[in-house]
């Protein structure tokens, strides 16, 4: 009698499969060199994704007395470890995060009862005190993933890294499909406004997270002007939603910046109750940006307000001619070699801030 599942069954066709398989396998590498050939023409090059586990795993090293950078783009390029290293006499720990709002680095930080460490935080006005938004979500991010993080994602990140470190078009950030498809000149439509597009890559990352701008960027040419001039969309505020009153508006945002105010202090002072220290940094800008941001968020408003606020001691490096001689080639950040420099005369002005 037939098996009451024989109409199940199903017959394997009789074809090559070897063959096939042999000819699919083929494909798929040419295919794939071909990709790697191209973007590595386009100017990518191997280095690891500032992904949010490679955060997490830095955070993890954070101890009761480590030297700890926070902040926006301008500390994670700004900054080489080797020179605070030899000059602060403590290997730091690099948190800072591309595009991204420091406080809520600062308020976990505070958060952690065993850490009364030294922190250096970089302070973008613009950023610092964004209410909302992307800025605040890329540091929530990364904090959410220290926290919650598994084994399988630890495992992956590291397998992860071992491939990115040889491969150039795995580049989560520029060459995603989800990406690419970003970069179609979409138009500005009614309700539907069109985000200023982030830069594309322009640095080296390695396991510490030290980020450097890489030589194409730094020189004079495209990729460095496609950058810089892509910096006033981006710091430029977008107006008021149509659908709120302009009062109420600005009425709410006085609110959400007056209350930043209020939280950065007494964060600042959890950790200096438990014997801990914090320096806030302003960091070279150029060119048009700096224009931009001088203009929306002058020094004698928030930067003046802040260190008022927290007590903290702050370096701004317009104060001091061998902080305020470097230049920004594409107005945001330093070159790899200028970081080296700038961290080497930034070192004695973070030593006085930092004496007892």
């Amino acid at each position: 009698m037939p098996s009451s599942t024989s109409s199940f069954e199903r017959v394997i066709p009789d074809l090559p499969w070897r063959r096939l398989a042999l000819a699919a396998a083929l494909l798929t590498t040419v295919a794939t060199v071909a990709w790697e050939w191209r973007v590595r023409a386009w100017g990518y090059a191997p280095t690891l994704n500032d992904t949010t586990d490679l955060w997490a795993q830095q955070r993890e090293k954070v101890g009761a007395d480590s030297l700890v950078i926070i902040g926006d783009s301008r500390a994670h390029f700004d900054l080489d470890l080797d020179e605070l290293e030899r000059g602060l006499g403590r290997r730091p720990l690099q948190l800072a995060i591309d595009g991204s709002c420091a406080y809520p680095i600062l308020a976990d930080l505070a958060s952690d009862e065993r850490f009364h460490g030294t922190v250096i935080c970089s302070v973008v006005p613009l950023m610092f005190f964004a209410p909302g938004g992307p800025l605040i979500a890329n540091s929530e991010d990364a904090l959410k993933r220290y926290h919650t993080r598994t084994w399988a994602q630890r495992s992956g990140h590291y397998l992860g890294m071992a491939l990115e470190e040889h491969v150039a078009f795995l580049k989560q950030d520029d060459l995603t499909l989800e990406q690419l498809l970003k970069r179609l000149p979409i138009p500005n439509r009614a309700n539907a406004q069109i985000a200023p597009p982030f830069p594309p890559y322009f640095d080296t990352l390695d396991r510490e997270r030290r980020a450097r701008m890489i030589e194409q960027c730094a020189q004079p040419g495209p990729l460095q002007d496609h950058i810089k001039f892509g910096w006033p969309a981006l710091y430029t505020p977008p107006p008021p939603p149509s659908y709120v009153p302009k009062e109420a508006f600005l009425e709410g945002m006085g609110k959400a910046i007056e209350a930043r105010f209020h939280d950065a202090a007494a964060a600042v002072q959890k950790i200096r109750a438990r014997g801990g220290k914090v320096v806030f940094v302003r960091f070279p800008n150029d060119g048009e940006l700096r224009k931009i941001e001088d203009a929306a968020t002058p020094r004698a408003g928030p930067w003046t307000r802040l260190l008022k606020d927290t007590g903290a001691p702050g370096i701004y490096f317009e104060d001091f001619p061998e902080l305020a001689n470097f230049r920004c080639p594409e107005w945001s950040h330093l070159s790899a070699p200028d970081s080296v420099g700038f961290t080497k005369r930034l070192v004695p002005h973070l030593k006085k801030a930092l004496a007892p």
